[in-house]
This record gives C-alpha cells, structure tokens and sequence, in this order.
C-alpha cells in the first residue's frame, strides 16, 4: 500500500508539472471531479484508468514508476532517533521545522515570529544538513520529504508532543466552529479493529491531500490545524476497583 501512494503522488506531482488538473483528468476518464479527488485519495486506481492517464501526459507506466523511485531515492521519509532528538531539544529549531514542513518561506518565519534572519538561516542550515529541504540561493527552501514522511513511532518528536503539549491541544470545550471532539467506545473483534484502522488512515491520507492542495494558498486563508487520532484497548483505571 504504501508503495501504491508513492506511485500515486508521483503521478500527481507529474500531472501538475505537465500543468494538467483534476478537472482534465475527469475529461480524460469520462468521470466527474469529485470521482476523481476520491480515486486519488483512495489511490485505487485501475491499470486502464492509470495507463489512461499516462498517455494524457504522451509518458507510459514504466516511466512512472521510475519517477517514482527517482522521487524516492531523493527524498527523506524519516529520520534517525539521534536527529529527532536534536530537533525536540531546541524548541525554536522544532517550531521552524513544523512550520517549514508546511511549507513556510523564511519571510514568513520572521514576519510571524521573534526570529531575525541571523537565526533563521542558522535553524535552516541544520534542517539542510538533515536533509529535509535544500537551503537555496535567496533563502528559498526546497522542502525534501517524502509523501509518506513521518516522525518515529514513541520517537523524541512523538514523546514531546505527548508529554508536553498533549494538556494544552485538550486545553478546549471544542465548541468553536473549526473544533471537533468525538469520543466513541466499544466492543470490536481483532477483524474489526483492522478494518476501522484503514479507515483511519485512509482519512489521514484525506487530511494530507487537502494539506497539499492548499499549499499555494496565503497564511492569512488558512490556519494551523492538528489532529489527534488515537486508539487502543483500554479500560478506565478508575473503574479498577469495581472489577471482578
């Protein structure tokens, strides 16, 4: 599956360079727009429908796929626990790289934070010798990550966010109207499990796709958003003493 993604963003990294748009793409495989956005955010596209859409771009799916690995070969997908580390004990050097894996520019750090230029291209020379971006000419920044890029599991990055900042993000009564706090409970077999966690991560292959489409926009369109998925077999421990 995650080799599938890796395919289907190249594909969309190449329509876009070809300057090719969803709406085309529908045109193209007879669908509307909207069946489209689906087929990429499930990355369930059939080998017609692919090859279809390769030969709108004059390119065949060999091609493709060597892209992909090209694209693969040039770009990080994780990091080391010592680098995480790194990160999580400076944080403004955390705070820069939240913000450029958004997609921030340097003017936009300095414009929203207490940071002078000084600074912001020492942070960035650390993020360029990890290999997240290349620092250019100009202080332009080429973010280097994979699609699939992420933090280690229960890493320094997972642990800071859960030991530090885990109190202030439910700090909320999640009643404002880009708030949302569901929890559920129930009772779920092992297959039942399994199916609701692709579910889950199928909306957080959703989430990543609006993330990238609005990456063009300015700051003042969009605002920062975190989301909190969580699950596990658990039992109150309030409840301890109650149990048989």
């Amino acid at each position: 599956m995650a080799q599938t993604k890796q395919l289907i963003d190249s594909l969309k990294r190449s329509l876009k360079a070809h300057g090719f748009s969803y709406s085309d793409v529908a045109q193209e495989l007879s669908l509307s727009e909207a069946s489209v956005k689906r087929l990429f955010s499930e990355s369930s596209f059939s080998l017609q429908r692919l090859d279809n859409i390769c030969q709108m771009m004059d390119m065949e799916i060999s091609g493709l796929v060597a892209q992909m690995n090209n694209d693969s070969r040039l770009t990080v997908s994780k990091l080391s626990f010592e680098q995480e580390e790194e990160i999580a004990g400076d944080i403004a050097l955390l705070l820069i790289t939240v913000c450029v894996l958004n997609r921030w520019t340097m003017s936009q750090l300095m414009d929203h934070f207490h940071l002078t230029e000084h600074q912001c291209i020492q942070y960035l020379a650390i993020l360029d010798g990890l290999k997240l971006i290349d620092l250019l000419a100009g202080n332009r920044i080429k973010l280097k990550v994979s699609p699939n890029f992420k933090w280690l599991d229960n890493g320094p990055i997972q642990q800071f966010f859960q030991q530090k900042l885990a109190a202030d993000f439910f700090d909320s009564q999640f009643t404002q109207q880009q708030e949302q706090l569901i929890v559920i409970n129930g009772m779920l077999s092992d297959a039942a499990m399994m199916i609701f966690h692709r579910k889950v991560e199928q909306l957080a292959r959703e989430f990543d796709e609006l993330n990238n489409e609005d990456a063009t926009l300015s700051l003042e369109q969009k605002s920062g958003t975190t989301v909190v998925f969580a699950m596990r077999s658990w039992q109150f421990g309030l409840f301890e003493g109650l149990r048989k």
